[in-house]
Parts: structure tokens; sequence; C-alpha cells
């Protein structure tokens, strides 16, 4: 194996992230407090939400949505409703709609853009659906004034899993904050790093208060006095120390990872705006490879990646593109999970149902790969990528 010219993933800390571990191990004071408090406040408001609440992981992050909405006097999601989803994501945007009783409908993705096939989402509605996931994918942002029509005035919940998106917009708005809530992530690998770490968004502050106990142990601990889990708590700490209300989980961040996150909000604009450019640089080099499809854009993407997919007239197979990529150090994995529906966790243990048949799904499954993208110029790395592109047509 080729040493790795071009990879995955790099880190954007620097002398401030750095600054901002050392203060908090000086302070003394690691688990969840007034770093994390700071960092939801800023985090809302790069977002343009109310609330935002942040937990150890973008997977956390759909736990929590999914738990909050449980328990939402008017906006539940009961045992047993439908929840459409698309069928290609990550393993955590399923599980916790599996966890909490839900039925998932899998539906088709658009060949091109990666996120729902539209059309086919549309067709999927039927009586029994109460909600949709909407996965932005790999930086793209869905085409939300389609799916708000097709949504009309039914009485069904949109939520997003914008875990690998942060950062991208549709029509001046950021992507995470056109449901009842989003999520995201900020691992390692993701648009903004925070050792491991997620956050969930959302205008609603029933949701906001209910995850706020859901995410400490369903405790009143963390509630403000006047709220919409308890009504009033009472202002005796002792008694509200260990006053359990709701079925919860211990999701909560750590200090370190809150105060690394300041400084990574604040470099968002930046990182956004390079890897804007990078994929520019991109498409101009992708025109010269036709037999390779590349993600079409919608509103702006914060393009998490560079997804490529083999086309029939290729004459060559993705095992031959993903060799030459290896040998000439770029690094590359599967679009996300490639069609989740056929893993066997779904068909073993997932109740489901499928909308029609996932074929783009199953093409991307087979013959789809991405790669990385990073917050500076990718000069050296193009020149590594055009020579694998140019030895696979060999």
């Amino acid at each position: 194996m080729s040493e790795i010219t071009f990879p995955l993933a790099t880190t954007s800390w620097d002398e401030r992230e750095y600054a901002a571990i050392d203060r908090v191990i000086k302070s003394g004071m690691f688990s969840m407090g007034a770093e994390v408090r700071t960092f939801e406040e800023q985090f809302a408001a790069a977002m343009g939400s109310a609330y935002a609440v942040m937990v150890n992981s973008g997977s956390s992050a759909n736990l929590l949505m999914i738990a909050a909405l449980r328990y939402h006097s008017t906006h539940n999601l009961p045992e047993g409703a439908e929840v459409i989803v698309p069928a290609v994501s990550w393993s955590t945007t399923y599980y916790p709609l599996h966890q909490y009783g839900l039925v998932q409908k899998f539906v088709d993705i658009d060949p091109e853009t990666l996120n729902y096939d539209l059309d086919a989402l549309e067709a999927a509605i039927g009586p029994e659906t109460r909600a949709i996931m909407v996965v932005n994918l790999l930086g793209n942002p869905n085409d939300f004034d389609r799916i708000k029509a097709i949504v009309g005035d039914r009485d069904i919940l949109v939520f997003e899993d914008n875990c690998e998106s942060l950062g991208a917009t549709y029509k001046g708005r950021q992507a995470g904050t056109y449901g009842i809530a989003g999520t995201y992530s900020s691992f390692f690998s993701h648009h903004i790093a925070t050792m491991e770490g997620g956050l969930v968004v959302t205008d609603d502050e029933e949701l906001y208060h209910i995850m706020l106990s859901v995410r400490s142990h369903g405790w009143t601990r963390h509630l403000p006095k006047v709220n919409h889990v308890t009504g009033t708590k009472s202002d005796d700490p002792f008694e509200e120390s260990f006053k359990f209300v709701l079925p919860g989980y211990n999701l909560r961040p750590l200090e370190m990872s809150g105060a690394i996150g300041q400084e990574q909000i604040a470099k968002l604009p930046m990182i956004v705006r390079e890897r804007r450019a990078n994929a520019e640089r991109f498409r101009a080099l992708m025109q010269s490879y036709p037999e390779l499809r590349i993600q079409r854009e919608i509103g702006e993407s914060s393009w998490f990646g560079f997804a490529m997919v083999v086309q029939p007239e290729a004459g060559f197979e993705r095992a031959a593109l993903i060799a030459s990529l290896t040998q000439h150090g770029v690094e590359c994995r599967p679009i996300v999970a490639g069609n989740f529906a056929k893993n066997e966790v779904v068909t073993r243990h997932m109740p489901h149902r499928i909308h029609g048949e996932l074929r783009h799904a199953d093409d991307i499954d087979r013959n789809g790969l991405f790669i990385g993208n990073h917050h500076y110029p990718l000069d050296t790395q193009w020149n590594a990528l055009r020579a694998a592109l140019d030895a696979v047509r060999v």
C-alpha cells in the first residue's frame, strides 16, 4: 500500500484548540458545564436556531432527537408509527427509529444528488406515514421546497439527520433547521471536530426541555425552573438532584469538547468556504472522466467528501478503481453505508417496509465510493487523484 497522499480526513485544530483543552484542564471541571453551554449557544446562533443541545456523538444526537419526540405532547411518535427513510445513510440514522418501535419504510435515492428520489418519496407516503427522516448526504442539502410541497397540510413530522452536512445551506437557510429538529456530528472526520460530539437543534421549546432531561438520565436537574416537562420545579436543589421524570440516558459531552467546539465553530465559515472551493476544482477535474458520475449539488453543499460512481460504460469495475486509488495514496470508502436495507441487521432484526425498487441505492452500493475533502487547497492531492484515474483506464 502506498503512502497516503490524499487522506479522508485531517485535523483543523491549531494552538487555539489546544489552549481550550488546557483551559479546561486547569479549571478542574471536566464534566458537562459552562464550556458546553457556551458552545451550545454559539452553535444555535450559527445555525439560526433557538436552541442547541450537545451530546457525546452524532449517533447520540439522533437517539436523543427520536427519544424526545416520543414524549412530546403534540409532535409525538407512538410505537408502530411509519417513518420514511432514505435507503442510503449511516447505521445510526436508522437504529434509534427501530429502538423506539417505529416502522421504517425505505425509499430510493436520486442517482445524481444521492438524496431522496423525490418522486419516489411522494409516492411512498401513505395513510400510516407519520414522519419523514430527511438525510442530507455528503454535505448536500435536500430540496426542501419540494419536500414541503409533498408534505402539504398532512400531519407528517419532518426531522433531519444533518450529521454529514454542517454548513450546507438551501436558499440561505442552514440544513438541519428545516424540520422540527436536526442533528449534527462533530466527530474527527466531519466539518468541525470536538474529539467525539454531536448536537441537536430545534426551535421547539418543549422538545428542547425534553432533550435536556433525556440527555441526563431523565432527571430534572438540568431543566429550567419553569419548563414543559414538569411545569415548575421546586427550589430545593436536594430534592431536584435525583428526581427522574423521563426514561433517559447519559449522553452528556465533556467540557473539553465544549471548549474545543467554541474554537471550531468560529472556523466554520472558513472551513465551508475552502471545501466549496475544492469542490469547484474537483468538478472541473472530473469533466475529463465522464465514466465516473459525481454528485450533483442542491443549494450550497458543504461538500463532506467527493462521491464517484462507476458508470456501465466505464470499461472497469469499482474494484479496479479502488485498487488504483489505493496504489496512488488516495483513501476511499463506500458511499456512507450503501443500500442499508440489504444489511443483515435490517433483514433479521428491524421491522420495515420497502417502497418500490431500490435500484439507485443498489447501484451506489455496487459501484460507488467517495474520497475526502479538506479545509485547505488540494493541489498535490489533485495530482494523485488524476494519476489514479488515468491509471485505471489502462
